[in-house]
């Protein structure tokens, strides 16, 4: 593990959703999140299917029959941008839903954005 763990953007409104999950699921999920400020991946953790590589992630936690996704990206050095956080609410299948594909899609473009404005600049200016 590195020994400085990166800092955590929340994109939108993915912490206020993170924090209307139960608790176990918000501990669970944050411990994943420590994880991946730390270089490492939580075993709950896989690559969001839709997106090229494996820089899009999303842990998973089932809770009292209902299911609770949490999507990050590792894909910036300097920190790790939480995209989504939202209830699973079709009960078929294990794709995850169009309309949440989109926000995650909307949300990876404002975190290139804020990335590209404030975290690339800080590192040239170093």
């Amino acid at each position: 593990m590195n020994s400085y763990p990166k800092p955590i953007e929340w994109i939108a409104s993915s912490l206020d959703d993170l924090k209307e999950f139960p608790e176990d699921v918000q501990q669970s999920v944050g411990y994943a999140l420590y994880l991946a400020q730390c270089g490492e991946k939580h075993l709950r953790v896989k690559p969001l299917k839709g997106f090229k590589g494996s820089s899009v992630l999303e842990v998973i936690q089932d809770y009292d029959g209902d299911t609770y996704r949490a999507v990050y990206t590792i894909k910036f050095e300097e920190v790790v941008y939480v995209l989504h956080a939202f209830q699973k609410k079709s009960k078929h299948g294990i794709a995850t839903p169009k309309q949440d594909m989109e926000v995650i899609e909307t949300r990876l473009k404002r975190a290139k954005e804020h990335y590209a404005q404030y975290h690339k600049q800080r590192l040239e200016d170093s």
